[in-house]
């Protein structure tokens, strides 16, 4: 269940805000074409119908093209969270040497610890 925007906590509100202004950049990333349908689509909600009569294309282009406009978007969210997932821990230091000894230490209290270290 997701919270009411008027519950949400601070950060809670500053992450949504985040997310929003990063699939807005994506979005605004997508060829025009892709974008125009996403958009009338997924946000204006419009019918596969409504969207080729307001453009004046066929409803197989519509279909096509906002299928594609998911996938470009998808993939390029995904690069976002590889990235951000590759940064997580770059700092390293301490807190890193905490978290792998604590990982350690509870792979060895399982017994599936590796031999070698």
């Amino acid at each position: 269940m997701t919270e009411s925007p008027a519950s949400a906590s601070p950060d809670q509100l500053l992450l949504r805000a985040q997310v929003r202004s990063l699939l807005e950049r994506k979005l605004d990333a997508l060829p025009a074409s892709f974008r125009c349908v996403f958009v009338l689509r997924a946000v204006e909600e419009l019918s596969v119908e409504e969207t080729a009569r307001s453009l004046g294309i066929a409803e197989a282009t519509v279909r096509s093209r906002h299928f594609r406009a998911r996938s470009l978007l998808r993939e390029s969210l995904a690069q976002e969270i590889d990235l951000a997932e590759r940064d997580l821990y770059e700092f390293g230091g301490v807190h890193c040497d905490r978290i792998v000894a604590a990982v350690l230490a509870r792979l060895e209290a399982t017994g599936t610890a590796p031999a070698d270290r």
